[in-house]
């Protein structure tokens, strides 16, 4: 049987689901027996040839943290970043490829050869990191057949696994992002509305203000400090991880500090967190009042309030939500999962609209009735020079082609002139971004596109924009007069620059490694 599975590359957990022979998903468990893989890898000191991922590596920080990584998602498609060992920069690209051959690895044991695989990704991520993230599962010995933003999956799976109806509002706070998605849903038929987010707001930053009041509280008792070394770092990291868990069970966590003038016993309460991380839930709120703004409605317009990703456990968080709506948010599904298993579930209804021989009479059967239209999550245009209508000089301006949450597939077309005569050279730029300032707006792309010499002024350029189901985006620039085309397919190259990439020879360079 085909397998067929969607992951949740997180922060600081992954998961993947695999469809079974009736078409419900269900998770793998890794190697370990554990339902998540912590994101975290170590390259091993006494053979460079082994890399660990998931829970050792998680433990092997406090031996080396040099040699270790987390959080790399927080890093996917920054082409300045990179993390050198033995002389090797591995690239996030690279390191997240690690973590998905870590959890294909684990289920092929388990269920055969893994091939096709939709994985997921925040609403808000761009072109450039959702590109990143293909690149990765290809490394990784994937064949990546689609891309779905978190909430969606996550939408999926609660819409498969109980009666969801109405307007929904996703709020998905995870390891290290927030998502949040207005969407219509009628049983299995789901519409997204609009979508808004942040790449760097989750539980790793409430994580850093506990580790601020421990460093607080132990510099109070002995006028020295409690981290002295990465390795302290590391440790005192997970153990506010713990307290974090441990505030949203109970209402104070206690810990023992163990620093180089001396040990001391310290205690957290809820109050003292909640207060902390106030500055963090507020901007949970504006991004909430940008969405419902964004999507015309109220907050007693919102049928219900669906939770994805472990940062929702907090109770503050579950307080402001029950306080903005009027009623308690739903966790009917295991946060944790439901990315992964949503995920699934959108692989298959890929593999049914591409290639419908290939899905088993089971999960064909298992998938019929669901329905699902996704939108634009960026505005995306092009840098040009119209002439302005009073003045009659032209001004540097960036022209919108794809509106946000435009309905998926999209396609639109506009068209361009050249500016002077003889003009043998156009600078393409692809922008993303809501404004007509081309200051206010992301430039992900710039290409020269050469024209053929001894022409006039104004001659044609046809521009088309489209974005697919599968939440990628192609661009083509057309010179009509000589038929010459420029298409764009986006990745990151060394110069920080989008470019055409093959993955190719870095998949086979990775092959040889082993992870554990």
């Amino acid at each position: 049987m085909t397998n067929i599975v969607g992951i949740d590359l997180g922060t600081t957990f992954s998961a993947l689901a695999i469809l079974n022979a009736i078409g419900k998903p269900e998770i793998v468990p890794n190697a370990d027996g554990d339902r998540i893989t912590p994101s975290a890898i170590f390259f091993d000191e006494e053979n460079p040839d082994i890399i660990r991922v998931g829970i050792e590596a998680i433990n092997s920080r406090y031996l080396n943290a040099q040699r270790s990584v987390r959080w790399i998602k927080r890093h996917m498609g920054d082409a300045k970043y990179t993390k050198k060992v033995d002389g090797k920069s591995w690239t996030p690209v690279e390191l997240s490829s690690l973590i998905l051959k870590k959890l294909k690895q684990d289920c092929s044991a388990e269920h055969g050869q893994i091939r096709d695989a939709v994985i997921s990704v925040p609403a808000h991520f761009d072109e450039v990191r959702r590109k990143a993230t293909m690149d990765a599962g290809a490394m990784a010995g994937l064949n990546v057949i689609g891309i779905v933003n978190e909430p969606v999956a996550a939408a999926l799976c609660y819409a498969t696994a109980r009666k969801v109806s109405g307007k929904i509002l996703v709020y998905d706070l995870g390891g290290g992002t927030f998502d949040v998605t207005v969407m219509d849903v009628k049983g299995h038929q789901m519409e997204i509305i609009c979508s808004q987010g942040d790449h760097a707001l989750g539980g790793i930053d409430f994580d850093r203000k506990i580790l601020e009041m421990l460093e607080q509280s132990y510099r109070e008792k002995f006028d020295s400090e409690l981290i002295n070394s990465d390795e302290d770092r590391a440790k005192y990291e997970d153990e506010a991880e713990d307290i974090k868990k441990t505030l949203s069970r109970r209402p104070v966590a206690k810990k023992m500090l163990y620093g180089s003038a001396g040990s001391r016993k310290t205690e957290i309460t809820r109050e003292m967190f909640e207060q902390a991380i106030s500055s963090l839930i507020t901007r949970t709120d504006i991004l909430l009042e940008v969405v419902l703004e964004e999507a015309g409605c109220q907050p007693s317009e919102i049928d219900r309030v669906l939770l994805v990703g472990g940062s929702t456990r907090i109770p503050l968080v579950q307080r402001h939500l029950e306080k903005m709506f009027a009623f308690p948010p739903e966790t009917t599904v295991n946060v944790d999962e439901c990315v992964a298993l949503g995920a699934a579930l959108h692989a298959g209804l890929t593999m049914l609209r591409e290639k419908p021989d290939s899905v088993p009479a089971g999960i064909s059967s298992g998938l019929k009735g669901i329905n699902l239209t996704d939108v634009c999550n960026h505005s995306y245009g092009t840098i040009c020079a119209p002439v302005d209508k009073e003045t009659g000089r032209r001004t540097i301006a960036n022209r919108i082609i794809l509106k946000k949450n435009t309905p998926l597939p999209c396609e639109c077309t506009q068209m361009f002139y050249t500016m002077s005569k003889g003009q043998t050279e156009l600078e393409v730029t692809i922008t993303q971004g809501e404004d007509t300032a081309p200051e206010y707006v992301n430039k992900i792309a710039t290409y020269k596109f050469e024209l053929p010499p001894s022409r006039p002024a104004k001659c044609p350029i046809k521009v088309t924009y489209s974005y697919d189901v599968n939440q990628r985006m192609h661009c083509k620039f057309q010179d009509l007069e000589s038929g010459r085309v420029l298409e764009v397919d986006f990745c990151l190259d060394q110069n920080d620059e989008m470019s055409q990439s093959n993955t190719t020879e870095k998949a086979e360079q990775l092959e040889a490694l082993k992870v554990k």
